[in-house]
């Protein structure tokens, strides 16, 4: 790696344990106080002290005892930073009153100041000492575990993102070519936090980073030093993968000389607590102009990405009868005895596939953009849906989150940012004419099932319909007949 991020991270503590000794105290005692009722007496202290050097320490020693919390307890804190140090709602009151009586900035700045909740403060202060920043954003994924069941919390979620998106904005990110030779201990960290594709052992880790036709790139934050954001993996192929086993499986097959296209195939969040900063539009923007630079043949740019919401939709929408789908691609999709056979699967290929377009073009989610959450992704930073590929992915995940399903999605640098634009815009999906074929036809079986459904309705009801008087009179008279007859 182009900086030692370990060297920097000791140089910090350095210089906390410095301030330490400049106040006169050294390590935190553990003592016959419970460590809640402490990280609550340093929290006070904190927002009320202001020399620097005894903030530095207080901020620690804080941190300190909120590791040693339980679940319950960190509960509990989250609690009091969520009740304790709200904003005040008398300071909010005034200041909005001075500034509705005299709208200047300085009345204009201090509405601001008695908006903001004391704990952003407090949170900016703990953030003072060393390795208080990755602290914070591991404090938040434990916040991020309770809050579902603990929805009056989400105040405080927030005052975590608001910091974190100034924390984490681009100027601070480093981007660094992860390979073979770089540290063990950033490698093991790739290990584990491999999200999309699992890395078995050293030995599979090698086959990504080692070939020639292998890449890896990851953003870095100077404050929480070997701990990677979030990284990218790279195959140099000739033409688009369709087929993720294919394309693990044959590393170190091209040269960079016969490369032609680029493809990102997992791309892996690394900190919980940082869920919703966006890094990956940047790193993937940045990671195509790095190999631009390096490797001017390349002329193509995609992704192979899964489909993760397409297995439950697809058993939703059937669940509640708004589709219906053939007895054949229903059995096949039940057993999965499909991956072994050409056949069935050229059979079943058609629905599928018209089925899947129709799910990302043309399903949304409550904002209006793509129901699926990867296709919001690359969409949303200027690719445009390619091809559908399956079977893609015949994995165990695969074939449960999307019956081995995969996408290319084809990012185009001159189109990025009128794709992008089209995307923000109007939640316009760009893709291919392949895909919009496929996706008609999967709108339009809809169409029929959703007209067979409705004539069926209309057949039943009619048939179930209360008879009239006159339909009732004819009947009396037929019975009458039949009984005179008998």
């Amino acid at each position: 790696m182009n900086i030692n991020l370990s060297f920097l991270q000791d140089l910090l503590t350095h210089v906390g344990n410095r301030a330490r000794h400049q106040v006169g105290l050294g390590p935190s005692q553990s003592g016959s106080e419970h460590p809640l009722a402490r990280l609550t007496d340093n929290c006070h202290r904190l927002t009320e002290s202001s020399g620097e050097a005894s903030r530095i320490m207080i901020a620690q020693r804080a941190l300190e005892d909120y590791q040693t919390l339980n679940d319950d307890e960190r509960r509990a804190f989250f609690q009091l930073l969520a009740d304790e140090y709200a904003a005040n709602e008398d300071g909010i009151h005034a200041a909005y009153a001075a500034y509705r009586e005299s709208p200047d900035n300085a009345c204009l700045e201090n509405l601001f100041s008695a908006c903001e909740p004391k704990r952003q403060s407090l949170l900016r202060r703990l953030n003072l000492c060393p390795g208080g920043t990755y602290e914070i954003v591991r404090m938040r994924a434990d916040l991020l575990k309770v809050i579902k069941e603990h929805p009056e919390l989400k105040p405080l979620d927030a005052d975590f993102a608001h910091l974190f998106a100034s924390w984490f904005n681009r100027g601070f990110l480093m981007l660094e070519a992860i390979d073979w030779n770089t540290p063990a201990a950033v490698l093991e960290k790739i290990i584990r936090y491999e999200a999309v594709h699992a890395i078995q052992d050293w030995s599979d880790l090698r086959g990504r980073l080692d070939p020639e036709d292998r890449r890896c790139y990851a953003f870095f934050h100077p404050a929480i030093g070997d701990e990677p954001l979030i990284f990218v993996e790279v195959a140099l192929c000739k033409g688009a993968p369709d087929n993720i086993q294919h394309l693990l499986a044959n590393s170190g097959q091209t040269t960079e000389r016969e490369a032609d296209t680029a493809v990102f195939y997992s791309i892996s969040n690394c900190q919980a607590g940082l869920k919703g900063i966006s890094f990956g539009n940047f790193l993937i923007k940045q990671v195509v102009q790095e190999l631009q630079r390096e490797l001017p043949n390349l002329s193509r740019f995609v992704t192979l990405s899964p489909v993760p919401g397409f297995s439950q939709w697809l058993s939703k929408a059937r669940e509640d009868e708004a589709l219906e789908v053939s007895d054949l691609l229903a059995e096949q999709l039940a057993q999965g005895d499909w991956v072994e056979q050409d056949d069935v699967r050229q059979k079943m290929a058609p629905e599928l596939r018209a089925l899947a377009a129709h799910y990302l073009v043309n399903v949304k989610h409550r904002s209006g953009q793509p129901l699926d959450p990867v296709a919001r992704f690359h969409l949303g930073n200027g690719a445009s849906l390619h091809r559908l590929n399956w079977p893609g992915d015949t994995s165990h995940n695969g074939l449960k989150q999307a019956h081995g399903l995969m996408v290319n999605y084809l990012y185009e640098p001159h189109r990025i940012e009128q794709n992008h634009e089209a995307f923000s815009r109007n939640d316009n999906v760009v893709c291919s004419s392949d895909v919009k074929k496929e996706a008609r036809q999967g709108a339009n079986t809809l169409e029929k099932d959703k007209r067979a459904v409705e004539k069926d309705t209309k057949r039943i009801a009619k048939k179930d319909a209360k008879p009239s008087a006159r339909e009732l009179e004819a009947s009396d008279e037929r019975s009458d007949e039949r009984s005179q007859t008998s």
